[in-house]
């Protein structure tokens, strides 16, 4: 349980008391869980809003919240990682570039197209709405479990983040993200369509980083996470409808 509560304590700004300790391979493993319980607080949340607005303001609303909810921690990774990666830099400048604090013009156009892409695709969600909502922030959070294990920590021993990197991850260590490929079977087609699209998009990103940086960073493992919840979203409402 500690375990289960520092993982949302690092990607979230749910407030759950005093810190627990850290330890970076629980919190790695515990992704799809703490996922699933930001997908139950946008549920819950969704609930009210529905309820009170018509679907675009809605959609619009729980989007916000999931930038609430995470601190804008993803957001501010996919800004940076945009900056850094658009063109043909050399991986040193690309990753100066993604440590500066400042935003630039790619930053800005990245992070404004996800929340639209995010916003309009939630708002559509008619069929399984409830699972949907529930499961593809979950989903987002297990494609850095993946990103974890298949690539290298670009910054090497010296960054902030290489404790995450020192203990590799065994296929064991995915057993949680099974939480969320069952509850996807209770969409019929559209389960299937968001686990084939959260397996390419994944597999996509990996090579991506790895062609451009040659490992992952915590900036680019926030960057596929929102650009997850934003493609998986828009298959979750493919072809509209029941």
């Amino acid at each position: 349980m500690n375990a289960f509560i520092a993982s949302l304590q690092f990607i979230s700004a749910i407030p759950l008391g005093r810190p627990r300790p850290f330890d970076p391979k629980g919190i790695i493993v515990h992704f799809p869980l703490a996922g699933l319980a930001i997908g139950l607080v946008l549920v819950l949340f969704d609930g009210f809003a529905s309820a009170a607005w018509p679907p675009v303001v809605a959609g619009a609303l729980d989007v916000a919240l999931l930038a609430a909810v995470t601190g804008a921690f993803h957001l501010d990774g996919l800004a940076d990682t945009a900056d850094g990666l658009y063109g043909q830099r050399e991986p040193e400048k690309a990753l100066a570039i993604m440590k500066d604090s400042r935003v630039g013009a790619m930053g800005l156009v990245a992070v404004a197209c996800v929340l639209l892409v995010k916003a309009a695709a939630v708002g559509s969600i008619s069929h399984g709405r409830f699972l949907a909502l529930l499961i593809v922030p979950a989903y987002a959070r297990s494609a850095m479990m993946a990103g974890i294990r298949f690539l290298p920590y670009a910054r090497g021993k010296a960054g902030t983040g290489s404790a995450f990197f020192e203990t590799p991850l065994s296929t064991v260590d995915f057993k949680f993200v099974a939480a969320p490929v069952i509850l996807s079977l209770f969409l019929g087609w559209r389960g299937l369509l968001l686990n084939l699209v959260f397996a390419a998009t994944t597999a996509a990103l990996i090579f991506i980083y790895r062609k451009k940086l040659g490992g992952v960073t915590g900036d680019l493992l926030g960057a596929m996470t929102e650009i997850l919840e934003a493609v998986l979203f828009a298959a979750v409402c493919v072809g509209g409808g029941p």
